[in-house]
């Protein structure tokens, strides 16, 4: 008889784009959180984090028995140097458990002033071989989060090679069109830096068709973005065409191959996705990996769980480079339709306010404070969206902040609502999602 497998330690790690986002991510089954503050990781941008936020963070990632991971995983320029010193002298103050980086530079300073930290090494460095994972750990690396480009039987060969090295890929989200990140397009074309986390990914615009004579299938085309226009040569079929517009990567059917080959942390990207998308993903994963680790067949789970991932926009799905072969590209669209729409949050029960008491006292119970993101109808078809799964409901009744009946309910600014709903006891955290056919 053949003794199963048993895994353990093996970690679901969420992207945590803003305080409100590490939540969710916590909530709906990720074992660790990975986020920084703007100036030092790679979503420049779309980042809500301040120093105060990573500390108030790391003591909830703590308090629920999670993992804390900080980010600095710029190249670094020599300007950085003298403000990432006081920012690591800071960093000092929070439990972290460990940091994320990719050079080598910052690494000589995060041993220097952080010297307990573990240190794991961002895939923009690139670590597609066995030398390079034992070179790393040679340098003080406990854990390399591996290239997109590394295949599974590389992943088997590193793991034989480098045993004691604790391994991390990607198994969800965005593909670049550049090696693990390293790109120049958006620096070229828009002055932003990808490689200080200030990507304006313009390998996912539409280009449109300069009218010109000559060779028809090779069409001149441009972009326009704020500053300057772009000319350049590409093929276009009757779809139009994107540039170098990856699918998105999607291993939840190849977990289990991952776990044995040696991976032992699963990354999901997506610090810029909304809380609907960050929870859907999470709870998916989450559900496949706890049949992986107490031995359940997993057939069943994958499928329902791939449907809930199919029900999310995205670009089109594709294993990357794990099965050994080029990674598709969406020529079609930027993003695949979907048959939902998030539209709200569940802050908590409603106790009312003054403004609303006479509204209260004609409603009957289960009433929840609601954040609106996209506008809600009373003749509306809601799913709501739990760590358990999903379900129809009713909303019976919507009272705005004044304690006025209304038929709709919108987003945009800021209001929170009162929701009557034929439900008891809807956790916070919640979510609702309205079905479009």
């Amino acid at each position: 008889m053949v003794e199963k497998k048993k895994y353990t330690n093996l970690e679901l790690l969420a992207p945590a784009g803003s305080p409100e986002k590490m939540k969710y991510a916590l909530e709906y089954g990720a074992d660790a959180v990975y986020c920084g503050v703007p100036d030092f990781s790679l979503r420049a941008r779309i980042n809500a984090f301040t120093f105060d936020d990573l500390k108030e963070g790391s003591k909830l990632a703590h308090k629920l028995g999670k993992k804390f991971y900080v980010t600095l995983n710029i190249y670094a320029h020599n300007q950085h140097f003298e403000k990432l010193e006081a920012h690591l002298k800071r960093l000092s103050e929070v439990e972290i458990d460990g940091i994320i980086l990719s050079d080598p530079g910052i690494l000589l300073m995060v041993k220097k002033h952080l010297p307990n930290v573990e240190i794991h090494l961002s895939t923009q460095a690139n670590a597609t071989n066995w030398q390079a994972v034992k070179f790393w750990g040679e340098q003080g690396v406990t854990r390399v989060v591996l290239a997109r480009e590394v295949s599974l039987s590389e992943i088997k060969e590193i793991k034989k090679n480098v045993p004691e090295m604790e391994l991390e890929y990607f198994v969800h989200g965005a593909m670049c069109m550049s090696y693990s990140g390293r790109c120049i397009l958006s620096k070229w074309m828009s002055g932003r830096s990808a490689n200080l986390g200030d990507c304006s990914q313009p390998c996912r615009w539409a280009f449109d068709e300069i009218q010109t004579e000559g060779d028809t299938e090779i069409k001149e085309m441009k972009v326009t973005d704020r500053t300057k226009e772009h000319e350049i040569e590409l093929e276009e079929d009757q779809h139009g065409t994107y540039f170098f517009n990856s699918k998105d990567m999607n291993l939840l059917s190849h977990l289990k191959e991952l776990a044995d080959a040696g991976v032992e942390s699963f990354k999901v990207e997506g610090r810029n996705k909304s809380v609907y998308y960050l929870a859907m993903v999470m709870r998916a994963y989450r559900n496949v990996l706890d049949a992986i680790v107490e031995g359940r067949e997993t057939d069943e789970v994958i499928k329902k769980e791939q449907e809930n991932l199919d029900s999310l926009v995205h670009r089109g799905y594709t294993t990357g480079f794990l099965l050994a072969h080029e990674p598709e590209h969406n020529f079609d669209n930027a993003h695949s339709g979907s048959k939902h729409e998030f539209v709200g949050e569940i802050i908590g029960m409603e106790h009312g306010t003054h403004n609303m008491e006479q509204e209260m006292q004609n409603a009957e119970g289960n009433l929840y404070e609601v954040k609106v993101h996209n506008a809600i109808r009373s003749e509306d078809e809601i799913e709501l969206v739990s760590k358990t799964g999903n379900e129809k409901i009713v909303i019976e009744k919507m009272i705005d902040e004044k304690g006025k009946e209304v038929d709709s309910a919108h987003g945009g600014h800021g209001a929170t609502y009162t929701f009557q709903i034929n439900k008891d006891n809807i956790e916070p955290l919640s979510l609702l999602r309205r079905i479009l056919e």
